[in-house]
């Protein structure tokens, strides 16, 4: 078990949880932006967490005033809190706190201001402008589904706080990110590689990544960090830093993905997660990897394509994951794809998915092309088949050929 309820699927919950601060505008007060993120995550949440209503305090000098009620409460709610209420002083030491038993003392009903129900609550920002959201609870709500989901929530709402004051350092980010990725793929005897990235934004969450290791052995890494822009940057030189220095050590590669799972997950960044896949080439052809929650790569032989899909779950999120070795073979004249989910994702105007069958008849149709001629196929296919528009998220690929 990595310590996600069984019954969540971790990485659709981390995609909806982006694209709920995806819908925000960006620039708002940190009260506006508190409040939209309050009615926009009851909207996302009510049903799956059992929620009846959700409630924003905000910080005023010597109390917390009530700002925003979202849902039915069922009963009356208490306009403002003194500082010195309990029920604070367990919401300011656990930061998450969850109140099942509206009859027990520590409850916010037994003190006097919410209706007689379970309840939960999550403390955002800094004194003097901290925020408490509380939760009222329907029946039927699940205290080990709850607890993983407000810990998240609190987590990337005050990583999202964070952010829109970092928005004017995007220049220098841009700067160091272009620093750490590569132009261009090495030279390796036998194979003839070519790679492509396009960002939405002038920094991106997509990256690829070679260290070749020996004359006969290539490291390559594909990854996709949640979101994109600023935050997801920041995200992808963390993970790139710390990948090249575990390799650099000769670590097992299982070894460098746990540490730098435990690493990511205790930045300030444990909100969000990267999908990465890494894999050693060997010049014969053998290849050992790790699929960390990333889209398998294929590996197109004459007779199979072979997805590359062992590994474990995406970076970050949790603080304890494991990681398994797979094992492939790229024969003579077999061709690797490697590719992000904007690629994959990317939307025609109906909003059918370009998608991995698409992917598959484009590069079969193409087996006697160079890398560098197919991955322009594709780019071009995939702008194609989205009508012409901007991308919606980051785009990135790698082909590998055996000669």
């Amino acid at each position: 078990m990595d310590g996600t309820p069984s019954h969540l699927d971790a990485k659709l919950f981390y995609r909806k949880l982006d694209s709920l601060f995806g819908a925000m505008d960006a620039g708002r007060s940190q009260d506006d932006l508190v409040k939209s993120f309050l009615v926009e995550s009851f909207r996302t949440l009510q049903e799956g967490l059992r929620l009846k209503a959700a409630l924003l305090y905000k910080e005023r000098s010597e109390r917390f005033q009530l700002a925003k009620t979202v849902g039915t409460p069922g009963g009356a709610v208490g306009r403002n809190l003194d500082l010195a209420q309990p029920v604070l002083s367990l919401v300011f030491r656990h930061l998450v706190y969850i109140f099942p038993n509206p009859d027990s003392e520590d409850s916010p009903h037994h003190q006097g201001f919410l209706p007689r129900c379970a309840s939960a609550a999550i403390v955002v920002g800094k004194k003097p402008n901290r925020s408490v959201l509380f939760f009222l609870l329907d029946s039927g709500w699940s205290l080990e589904e709850l607890d993983f989901v407000l810990n998240t929530v609190r987590a990337a709402l005050a990583t999202r706080l964070v952010e829109e004051r970092l928005r004017g350092s995007l220049k220098e980010a841009a700067e160091i990110q272009q620093s750490l990725l590569l132009d261009e793929p090495p030279q390796f005897k036998g194979y003839d590689i070519a790679c492509n990235s396009i960002p939405t934004e002038e920094v991106g969450g997509d990256f690829f990544d070679f260290a070749p290791l020996e004359s006969e052995l290539l490291g390559l890494a594909i990854g996709d960090a949640s979101g994109h822009g600023l935050p997801a940057a920041l995200l992808v030189r963390d993970v790139v830093t710390g990948m090249r220095m575990g390799l650099e050590k000769n670590l097992k590669i299982t070894s460098v993905f746990e540490k730098l799972n435990r690493v990511i997950n205790k930045s300030r960044m444990t909100s969000r997660f990267v999908s990465v896949f890494y894999g050693e080439l060997e010049a014969s052809g053998n290849i050992i990897y790790v699929n960390a929650g990333h889209q398998p790569p294929l590996i197109f032989n004459k007779h199979a394509i072979v997805p590359l899909d062992i590994g474990g779950s995406v970076i970050g999120p949790l603080p304890e994951t494991r990681f398994q070795r797979g094992f492939a073979r790229m024969e003579r004249g077999s061709l690797l794809v490697l590719c992000t989910d904007g690629i994959l994702e990317r939307r025609s105007p109906g909003g059918e998915f370009f998608g991995e069958e698409r992917l598959k008849r484009l590069v079969l149709e193409n087996r006697e092309a160079t890398a560098q001629q197919i991955i322009d196929r594709l780019f071009a296919a995939a702008f194609e088949h989205g009508g012409g528009r901007p991308w919606e998220d980051d785009a990135t690929a790698v082909i590998v050929i055996r000669k």
